[in-house]
């Protein structure tokens, strides 16, 4: 029979006769895996808590922690669980503001976050939004907001006159 050069699929297909199937070589991720990881990331980052200590908490490295935010690796359920555990939320709570939910009119189509909401999922986001929050005085807090839009404007300008 010679070498075997060839995988079971290809070996079979050759030895049949059929056509083998092609490899599918790039992986894409989940959309419910990137949006449970990106809640679990939005929520560590609201509690301060780095991916080492997380990861501490559930028994895996900061690599495994890295790949759940990005939804390149799957979270089972037992490991959601103890991951609600250990960010302190229901396991429902990564799946809030999923397109896709039945409780959401058109469920069956896609939806797209919200620029307003992607932002607020990061980390200067968050940053932002806990450190305006902690503002007490109304008039700085507009003040602040005057200045965001003023130094927004300014860009605008800049990128039409480029």
């Amino acid at each position: 029979m010679g070498e075997l050069r060839y995988g079971t699929n290809q070996l079979y297909c050759q030895i049949s006769g059929q056509t083998p199937l092609p490899r599918v070589t790039t992986k894409e991720t989940n959309p419910v895996d990137h949006h449970v990881g990106a809640r679990v990331r939005l929520r560590r980052i609201m509690l301060g808590m780095s991916q080492e200590k997380l990861g501490d908490a559930l028994g895996v490295t900061f690599q495994q922690v890295q790949k759940y935010e990005k939804g390149a690796n799957r979270i089972g359920a037992s490991r959601l669980e103890n991951i609600s555990r250990a960010l302190e939320v229901p396991p429902s709570y990564f799946f809030d503001g999923m397109s896709g939910s039945p409780s959401q009119p058109g469920f069956s189509e896609e939806r797209t976050p919200s620029p307003i909401a992607s932002f607020l999922s990061t980390a200067e986001g968050l940053h932002l939004n806990r450190a305006f929050s902690r503002i007490k005085d109304a008039k700085v807090r507009r003040r602040v907001i005057d200045l965001v839009v003023a130094l927004a404007d300014d860009e605008t300008r800049d990128d039409v006159t480029i």
